[in-house]
C-alpha cells in the first residue's frame, strides 16, 4: 500500500497488539509498569517480539523515525500489514517455516543411486514412499 496515511498513534499501536493477540508483560511482582505498557508475541520460528507503548496510551502520534523502528524491530511488520490489522482486523501472515517434506533416508538414496543406478536427480524427485517401493522392487526383481 503506497497511499499516505495519518501518523500512527499509541492507541493504534495498542489496538494492533490486542488484535493480533500479543500478551501484556507484567513485572516480577505481577504489576504493570508505570511508564510503559509492555507486550510480547511468540513467533512460529521461536523468536519472541517485544514492544512497549508509553503511558498514557492515547492519540499521541509517533514521529516517522521512531515509528519506522517500531514497525521493523518491535512489531516485525510492514506499514500495510500494521494498518490492515488495526483498521480491518486482518492479521499479519506470520507463518512459520514450512515443515520439511518427509525425507528419503540416506541409505535408500545411496542404494538407489549406487546399486540400482538410478540418477540422483530422479531419486530426489521421488517421495519417501516411492523411493522405498522402488528399492524394494530393485531388491526383489533386480530391476
Amino acid at each position: 500500500m503506497s497511499e499516505q496515511r495519518r501518523p500512527a498513534t499509541r492507541t493504534d499501536h495498542q489496538r494492533f497488539c490486542v488484535t493480533e493477540g500479543w500478551t501484556e508483560r507484567k513485572r516480577a511482582t505481577g504489576k504493570r509498569g508505570t511508564h510503559h505498557v509492555n507486550y510480547e508475541f511468540a513467533l512460529p520460528d521461536g523468536r519472541i517480539l517485544y514492544t512497549r507503548i508509553s503511558h498514557p496510551v492515547d492519540r499521541t502520534d509517533y514521529g516517522p523515525s521512531i515509528w519506522s523502528h517500531i514497525l521493523r524491530d518491535q512489531l516485525a511488520v510492514t506499514a500495510g500489514e500494521f494498518w490492515a490489522c488495526v483498521e480491518d482486523k486482518i492479521l499479519p501472515d506470520r507463518q512459520g517455516p514450512n515443515a520439511p517434506a518427509e525425507t528419503i533416508p540416506a541409505g535408500v538414496v545411496r542404494a538407489l543411486v549406487a546399486e540400482a543406478h538410478i540418477p540422483e536427480a530422479e531419486v530426489r524427485a521421488m517421495t519417501k514412499v516411492e523411493a522405498v517401493q522402488r528399492l524394494a522392487e530393485f531388491y526383489t526383481t533386480g530391476r
